[in-house]
């Protein structure tokens, strides 16, 4: 064996090759990928750099760790192949090179005599090895005859369809981490938008979301239409893990959320003196509306989720409506009458900040907004190829373990009127029930049956 072949051959090679790749995978899974420097600065802060020099923060595209793919393809494709021709040679071109006193050494072996010419015991052992479902080969020397009985003998190369379906598992991975693509498509009801890498578009035509009883999300539904040449194709509803698929692109239920840059304020104002009076106004962020007696109602800033951040500023936790908080004041001419958020969740807070307008109260009745759904546009290539792997994979397995070959040899020899007749088994799996039927085998061919 040549070095290149006994390098590559190596199971130790496997096995490190494997263990940095886990290894790699595991950091690759920590480490958040194919992000902003920015981003990563924010996180890391000075070991951002290091990170993004090797090549961390984009693992499965780094030239590295597809350099240890191809390695450990190689090692596979090397074992096989110097493996494969040695099977396949004695599958196609066994040899006969075996004789009686061999056959008898064999642990699963016999030899019996029965009257009558060898061409009556070969026809015998003819009858019961074709009986069960065993391919013969013959020789024939002088008064000596050789027959090499096999069957399932696709069970000796169960392992290289494994190793087959490996290295395309390798081929498909790398396929998709080098062709596939992940877009994420935020779209309002009744937008469209082209999805990336394709040639069609897809608009939404409703998003739902439903709730259990105690509120919290049970799941998103989105009904998208395929729009293609500028004609509507087919329509389908996107739930979570019951994609989209047309045109080798899958959508994804991803999430959702509000568009909160322009929402929709009631606003409620009361006084404290007088019960009955009640204002009820509908406004926008920005914008002022009158109210009686020369006042204006003013409506600044919005935040969904109101929370006092760093630096003692008003930030918003998140998207989600979890505690809106409006800015607001009311005016009269240049004269701040009063002043502060208002909560919808907390309609009794008194965290205004009150002059002459301390007989009024502002309520945050509602606060709407668009909302959007994310769906996310993901292109696998290496899909359909890994799929066909593991269905290579899952048939060498069985060829393996519930295949396994069995191989029968037998001499006739003639000698004074008898036929003498030597025989020996092999089998990988199942000794115990090969050791049955060959028995079974040598009995029948005793008796002539």
């Amino acid at each position: 064996m040549n070095p290149f072949t006994k390098f590559f051959t190596s199971v130790k090679l496997a096995l490190v090759l494997i263990i940095v790749l886990i290894l790699a995978s595991v950091l690759g899974t920590l480490i958040p990928q194919d992000g902003s420097a920015q981003d990563y600065a924010a996180r890391y802060g000075r070991m951002a750099g290091v990170l993004m020099r090797l090549q961390l923060t984009h693992l499965y595209h780094s030239v590295w760790y597809l350099a240890l793919l191809l390695l450990l393809g190689l090692n596979i494709a090397v074992c096989t192949l110097s493996r494969l021709s040695l099977k396949w040679a004695k599958a196609v071109r066994p040899g006969f090179q075996f004789e009686a006193a061999g056959l008898l050494a064999l642990k699963t072996s016999g030899s019996l005599k029965r009257p009558g010419k060898i061409e009556d015991g070969l026809q015998a052992v003819r009858r019961e090895l074709g009986l069960r479902h065993y391919r013969l080969r013959e020789a024939a020397h002088h008064n000596r005859r050789q027959v090499l009985a096999r069957k399932r003998i696709l069970g000796w190369f169960g392992s290289d369809l494994v190793h087959l379906g490996l290295l395309i598992i390798l081929a498909g991975g790398i396929l998709s981490g080098w062709t596939g693509s992940r877009e994420f498509l935020q779209l309002e009801e009744g937008q469209s938008a082209a999805v990336p890498r394709s040639d069609f578009r897809v608009r939404l035509d409703k998003f739902q979301t439903e709730l259990y009883p105690q509120g919290s999300v049970k799941s998103w539904k989105s009904t998208v239409t395929v729009i293609e040449g500028g004609r509507d194709v087919f329509s389908r509803v996107v739930r979570v893990n019951h994609p989209l698929s047309h045109r080798g692109v899958r959508l994804y239920q991803s999430g959702y959320g509000w568009d909160w840059t322009n929402p929709s304020l009631e606003l409620w104002v009361k006084k404290k003196s007088d019960p009955a009076f009640l204002e009820k106004r509908r406004m926008r962020p920005g914008e002022h509306v009158a109210l009686p007696g020369g006042l204006e109602l003013k409506a600044g800033r919005f935040v969904p989720d109101f929370i006092i951040g760093r630096e003692r500023r008003v930030e918003s936790r998140s998207d989600e409506p979890r505690n809106p908080a409006a800015l607001v004041e009311i005016v009269k001419g240049s004269e701040t009458m009063l002043s502060g958020w208002v909560f919808a969740n907390y309609p009794d807070f008194r965290g205004m900040h009150s002059g002459r307008g301390a007989d009024f109260s502002v309520e945050l009745k509602d606060a709407q907004a668009p909302q959007y759904s994310v769906l996310e546009a993901a292109r696998d290539p290496g899909a359909a190829v890994i799929w066909l792997a593991c269905i290579l994979i899952m048939a060498g397995l069985f060829l393996a373990f519930y295949w396994p070959p069995r191989e029968i040899r037998i001499i006739l020899e003639e000698n004074r009127g008898k036929t003498e007749i030597a025989a020996g088994g092999l089998a990988s799996k199942n000794r115990e029930s090969f050791e049955s039927e060959f028995q079974d085998i040598l009995s029948s061919i005793r008796r002539g049956a």
